[in-house]
């Protein structure tokens, strides 16, 4: 049988197959209390080897997006326990994906007293959808004063620690995308003078420190990091250091013991693709796994597995439009294609309601 479809190791973990789910926002958490209809979303695609959760937001000030859920809750992790219960009745593994949006947000989409922060007061081009207003412009962020960056890192923390409590096998933090960690590495969104701007050393602290929050809250063993390098998601837009700015995170993060590390390459979505060189430079630097995403099918994963490349395959729309994706790949079978309009809205449609094999033959 191709590798692609065999049992692997993920740390301490036994995946049934090498593919991962990749985390994909859908915005059904109403109130950001994950819910029975995301249990049943989740629990449908278990025959993933390992399953990433949505970005997940360790704090009120983190949920950027309408909809999305939290981590930082009684009633949060409740609703995770829910999820997490129904993937592992089905033998499946899942990570939850903590995402702190920072300066990507509004404050129409926070709770009363969140606050819209980013290591600098630097506003992102574009705008943000608010159930309230319809679409607005992100506003200007409030700059992380020292206290508010040590405050969130030990909301990372705090989050890890919950997401265990819920039942889930580990956690990804989420450093891509332009998300407030990736805000603190990129230098047109960090402009800092003090010891967490300037030189990579210092912007790359902030991620560490994260990192070693975690690890110290529930074990190296349980944590991964998504990186974005040459992403310009959210305005990240590229400069002439990144290739060396995350070649040297690389060898940070494996310093640190990270379980893995999951690269997304949004060429195939139309943003610049990322250098093999740089793929190369975390495959030969991370000792960890090595997880690769980004407009994979089967040929090509099978293809990446089998030259060494990575250790797991990370897909993202094909899993939302096909739960037995697995199943699919593996007879060659037709996809259902995805309907785009309802990526974002809440309810069943374009969400739990995908057929099947066995309900379309």
């Amino acid at each position: 049988m191709p590798q692609l479809f065999s049992e692997t190791r993920l740390g301490p973990l036994v995946l049934k197959n090498h593919l991962a789910m990749s985390p994909m926002t859908r915005s059904r958490a109403i109130g950001n209390i994950p819910n029975e209809l995301m249990a049943q979303y989740y629990a449908q695609r278990a025959s993933a080897g390992l399953i990433i959760t949505e970005g997940t937001s360790p704090s009120p000030n983190g949920l950027g997006y309408a909809r999305i859920p939290g981590i930082f809750s009684p009633a949060q992790v409740a609703g995770w326990k829910g999820v997490t219960e129904a993937v592992h009745v089905k033998g499946g593994k899942i990570f939850l994906q903590l995402m702190h949006c920072g300066r990507i947000g509004h404050p129409l989409n926070l709770p009363v007293g969140g606050r819209i922060l980013g290591p600098s007061a630097v506003v992102a081009a574009g705008e943000m959808y608010t159930d309230a207003e319809g679409m607005k412009p992100h506003p200007v962020p409030e700059a992380m004063t020292e206290a508010d960056i040590k405050s969130t890192i030990e909301e990372f923390a705090k989050a890890a620690k919950n997401a265990v409590a819920a039942g889930f096998d580990g956690v990804e933090l989420h450093g891509a995308n332009g998300y407030l960690l990736e805000q603190f590495l990129r230098p047109n969104s960090n402009q800092r003078t003090d010891r967490y701007g300037g030189a990579i050393e210092n912007r790359g602290r902030f991620v560490l420190e994260v990192a070693e929050a975690v690890i110290q809250a529930i074990g190296k063993e349980k944590i991964g990091i998504r990186l974005s390098p040459f992403g310009v998601f959210n305005d990240m837009p590229l400069y002439d250091a990144m290739e060396a700015d995350y070649a040297w995170l690389a060898q940070q993060l494996n310093a640190r013991g990270l379980a893995y590390v999951h690269l997304v390459d949004h060429s195939a979505a139309g943003a610049p693709p990322v250098p093999d060189s740089m793929k190369a430079t975390f495959r030969s630097v991370f000792k960890g796994a090595l997880i690769l995403s980004g407009g994979y099918d089967a040929a090509r994963a099978e293809s990446d597995l089998a030259g060494g490349r990575c250790d797991l395959i990370a897909v993202g729309v094909p899993f939302l439009a096909n739960p037995d994706l697995i199943a699919r790949w593996k007879h060659g079978d037709a996809l259902n294609a995805p309907d785009m309009t309802t990526f974002y809205t809440p309810g069943p449609k374009g969400y739990t309601d995908y057929p099947v094999l066995a309900e379309v033959g």
